[in-house]
This record gives structure tokens, sequence and C-alpha cells, in this order.
């Protein structure tokens, strides 16, 4: 009941998060605090797939050594593949699966298990949400739920992110437009009727 709890709780804290931060930066790096210390995992890491080299690059992390988030690209095709289009994927054993694209790599980071799910974006896969345990673990479906959870709110927040900055830069651009016309701006109903 305890994990429950701590799972809302978590689950709150990155809603609220979110709600108050235009920042997606900030947002994904306390989704990956939040679900490794909720679950008392390792660690855990959010990647963005990158269109047009179809690699996954690291957006944020929290308990992984450099040397392990710096171990060489990530091949979206290649590195758990079947989480960004076929949903939740955990993998007991990462010394003997082959998905797992660094095995050696992952056991020297004292790697033992990893559930990897999909970040959407409007039906859309955009990344992956992984959560790394030091000891096998066999994630459970509440394990499994809160991760796509935190992965789904994540997702809404960097789209929310991205309309903001646009719509932002669309609003400078307009404002340097009237401030080069010698600050005209278009007429008002009052006065077409003048």
């Amino acid at each position: 009941m305890k994990k429950q709890l701590l799972n809302y709780d978590t689950l709150v804290k990155v809603a609220n998060a979110i709600s108050h931060s235009r920042d997606p930066e900030e947002v994904v790096l306390l989704a990956v605090e939040s679900i490794t210390r909720a679950l008392d995992v390792k660690g855990a890491a959010l990647f963005l797939v990158n269109r047009e080299t179809k690699q996954l690059e690291i957006a944020a992390s929290f308990g992984l050594s450099n040397n392990y988030i710096n171990k060489g690209p990530l091949s979206a095709l290649k590195s758990i593949s079947e989480s960004l289009e076929q949903g939740p994927v955990a993998i007991y054993d990462v010394a003997d699966d082959p998905r797992i694209q660094y095995p050696m790599e992952a056991r020297e980071e004292g790697i033992a298990s990893i559930l990897s799910v999909p970040v959407m974006i409007q039906g859309r896969s955009i990344g992956v949400l992984r959560v790394y345990t030091a000891e096998p673990w066999e994630f459970t479906l509440e394990d499994v739920n809160f991760v796509q959870a935190v992965g789904s709110i994540t997702g809404m927040a960097i789209d929310m992110a991205r309309h903001y900055k646009g719509m932002k830069q669309s609003i400078d651009v307009l404002k340097t437009m009237r401030a080069k016309g010698g600050g005209k701006s278009a007429p008002g109903p009052a006065q077409d009727m003048a």
C-alpha cells in the first residue's frame, strides 16, 4: 500500500511541475528523478528519437554514470526497439537478451534489468522512458502502469513546451515586424468606420 501511495504522490509532483514549468528540460529531469526515487531503482533515463539519424538521444537521466550515458550511439532500430512501436518491454536479464545494444556496458554499470516504455505525443512515439535496476527485477503491472503514466505526462509536457516556444517565437517576430513598421498598428474596427 505504501508503494502505491508513493507512486500517486510522484504523479502529483510531476503533474504539478508540468503545470508550472515551460522548460521541458526541467520537466524530464524531474520525471526521471521521481521515477528513480519512487521505485527505489538504480536510475532512469528519457530518450527522444532523432527522426533523421534514427538514434535515441538522451534528454535526461538520473542515477546513471556519464560513462554509461556516453557509451555510444543508441539505435532506435536496435536498442529495445519494440518499446517504441509496440509498448512496454521489460528485460529481466540484460546479460542474456539480444535486444540490449550494449550488454557489456550495462553489466559494467551494474544494471541487471530494464523497463522501457514509449513516450507518446498525439498517438506518435517520440521516445522512450527507461528504468534501470541493480538487481534482477520482475516488473509488475503496477510498475509498468506507473512508468507509462509518467511517460504520458512527460510527453504532454514536451508537446506543450514546444507549442509554447513556437507561439513565443511567433509573437517575437510580430513584435519585431511592428517595431520595423514604425510602431504603427493595423486599424481596428473603430478606425475602419471613421
